[in-house]
């Protein structure tokens, strides 16, 4: 591997350029590279020609199209080998949730070449994922709404008296194994939502006893020993029709930094992830409800509320840990804002035609 002064000179590769109402994460975390003075080559791996991120000169040196997670880790592998042909890779920071078992896959491999990464453990990511967390978090002591996997449709019919709202007021979740949820508040919509998305994601399906309250998300960062080595808590002010952030803004609220400085320490976690959590209305408890295992698209808040930690990943991952991050600044607000981005016909040819574009001379 190269041995960098500074991993600001670091060749970076960035996964997940979409931008459309759920945005991918890519965007904002290579944001956060350049904000920190990152000035070495930034390459941007994008699944469709059309996500936003191919045509953010001002962010990307190079652009590669590569293939969905459902092509398998062979597939990835090719691609990222046409990346090194065209110049070092010192770290690769995948932003996907589908990718996640992809690269660790193929870190070894990718190792060898020279190519670092920063990612969980296999243990780490199988024990958060969504069919499994609720009986983690029972396990160690974290409150969890009513939470029950169904893998048929009979078994989800069985589930449905048990886990719905006895008021009527919330709605039971219906969610996938790696994307999308749907409020339900009857079993007929329930049922479609469970036809609809496992045709798209697979089983199991999770279904989640909605709560009254309001949500906070962590964005966090884990040293792979147990230490947090930051966090930035934030709790949505606007969401889109699916429920995603568009605005948000920082709070220093302490129960949330004990929780996350619990989860990662219980979890072992390694690199990036997010914590979405529920504050109940009647009892104020807060109950953990996913753990997304990477970036989530608002992180660039991180970086204006202080605590850049896209950046502090690169570092600890190029050049060792970081040391103690500053504290996170509350009462900073994001809100997303759609942005038109001009370019000339001959990037969307490149992409279609090549897989690969071009926006400036490595060191340009």
């Amino acid at each position: 591997m190269r041995s960098l002064t500074s991993w600001r000179e670091g060749a970076i590769a960035v996964s997940g350029l979409n931008a459309a109402d759920n945005p991918a994460p890519g965007i904002a975390v290579a944001r956060s590279l350049r904000e920190a003075g990152h000035t070495g080559r930034l390459v941007g791996l994008a699944y469709d020609a059309m996500d936003a991120g191919v045509y953010q000169r001002e962010l990307f040196d190079e652009i590669y199209q590569v293939p969905f997670p459902s092509r398998g880790s062979d597939a990835l592998m090719g691609q990222l080998r046409q990346v090194l042909s065209h110049g070092p890779l010192d770290l690769v920071l995948p932003t996907l949730d589908s990718e996640m078992e992809l690269y660790l896959t193929l870190q070894d491999e990718l190792a060898e070449l020279g190519v670092r990464s920063f990612l969980p453990d296999e243990q780490g990511l199988s024990m958060r994922a969504k069919s499994r967390l609720a009986h983690f978090c029972r396990t160690h002591d974290f409150e969890v709404p009513a939470t029950e996997v169904v893998n048929s449709l009979s078994s989800m019919h069985d589930v449905w008296e048990e886990i719905q709202d006895p008021t009527g007021r919330e709605p039971v979740y219906v969610k996938g194994v790696f994307y999308d949820a749907r409020k339900a508040w009857t079993l007929d919509q329930a049922t479609a939502a469970f036809i609809e998305i496992s045709a798209k994601w697979g089983l199991p399906i999770i279904l989640q006893r909605g709560l009254p309250g309001f949500e906070y998300n962590v964005c966090c960062l884990g040293d792979g020993e147990g230490g947090l080595i930051g966090a930035v808590p934030m709790r949505k002010l606007g969401v889109t029709d699916k429920g995603k952030a568009w605005s948000g803004v920082t709070v220093g609220e302490p129960r949330l930094l004990e929780l996350a400085e619990r989860m990662i320490h219980a979890l072992k976690w390694r690199g990036p992830c997010e914590l979405e959590i529920l504050c109940e209305e009647e009892t104020d408890r807060l109950c953990l409800i996913e753990i997304n295992p990477r970036f989530p698209a608002w992180c660039y808040l991180c970086a204006g509320a202080g605590q850049n930690l896209p950046a502090a990943l690169a570092q600890v991952a190029l050049n060792g840990h970081p040391g103690k991050l500053p504290p996170a600044r509350s009462g900073v607000i994001y809100s997303r804002a759609a942005v038109d981005i001009i370019c000339d016909l001959d990037v969307l040819e490149s992409i279609n035609v090549s897989g690969r574009v071009l926006h400036r001379p490595t060191g340009a």
